[in-house]
C-alpha cells in the first residue's frame, strides 16, 4: 500500500483562479518524497502567451519580462509529467491546484495515474487549534523552519512537504504508524468531530 511519506507534493502560480475562464499556470514547483526524505524537485517558470496582470505580478513576484523568456506551457507540463510519474500528489488547497493541472496536460493529451489528498484538508482536522489553515500561517502556528518566501511554487512547495511531513510525525508520535496515502484521505474526507474516533480506531 503506497506509503503517506512517498508522495509528490506540487504548487502552482497562475495567471487567475480558473482555467476555464482561460487562466494558465505560470510557475509550477514540486518536490517528491521516498520515505520522508525529498529525492527530486522540479520548478520552472512558463510562458501563458499573454501578459498577467499587475496584481499578479506583486501577488508573485513573477513579471511578464521573466515570462517572456520562459518556456511554453506545453514544453514544461511534458517534461512535469514526465516527473510526477505515477505518483500520489499532495497540495495545500488541492482542488486549485488539481484544476489547473488537468487543464494543463489535457491541453497535451497527457494524464497521470495518482490521487491527490488535500494538506490544507488534512490540517483542519488534525490541527483543529490552528488560527488559521492559510500554509505560512500554519507553518508559523507549527513551528516549522521557513525562509519567509511564499507565493513561489518551489518555494510553497518544500514548505507544504513540511507540514505535511509534520502531520505525520505528529500521527506517528500518537501511535500511527506509518500512514498509508489511503488513510490521510479518509482522514481529508472525514468530518473533524469524527477524526479523534478514528485515529483511536487505528491506533488498535
Amino acid at each position: 500500500m503506497p506509503q503517506a511519506n512517498s508522495v509528490v507534493i506540487l504548487d502552482f502560480e497562475t495567471t487567475g483562479l480558473s482555467p476555464n475562464l482561460g487562466d494558465r499556470a505560470i510557475e509550477i514547483g514540486a518536490v517528491k518524497l521516498v520515505d520522508g526524505e525529498v529525492v527530486d524537485s522540479f520548478q520552472q517558470l512558463m510562458n501563458p502567451g499573454f501578459r498577467v496582470s499587475p496584481f499578479i505580478e506583486n501577488y508573485t513576484g513573477i513579471t511578464n519580462n521573466m515570462l517572456r523568456k520562459a518556456p511554453s506551457c506545453d514544453e514544461v507540463m511534458i517534461s512535469f509529467s514526465e516527473f510526477i510519474a505515477d505518483e500520489n500528489l499532495i497540495a495545500h488547497n488541492a482542488s486549485f491546484d488539481k484544476r489547473f493541472l488537468d487543464a494543463e496536460l489535457e491541453r497535451i493529451n497527457r494524464g497521470y495515474a495518482g490521487t491527490f489528498v488535500c494538506s490544507l484538508l488534512v490540517a483542519r482536522r488534525l490541527i483543529q487549534d490552528a488560527p488559521s489553515y492559510k500554509l505560512g500561517e500554519l507553518v508559523r502556528y507549527k513551528n516549522i523552519d521557513n525562509d519567509g518566501v511564499f507565493h513561489r511554487a518551489l518555494a510553497d512547495a518544500q514548505m507544504t512537504a513540511k507540514l505535511w511531513l509534520h502531520m505525520i510525525e505528529d500521527l506517528e508520535l500518537s501511535g500511527i504508524t506509518n500512514p498509508s496515502f489511503h488513510f490521510m484521505q479518509t482522514v481529508s474526507k472525514t468530518a473533524k468531530g469524527k477524526v479523534n474516533r478514528l485515529l483511536a480506531k487505528s491506533r488498535v
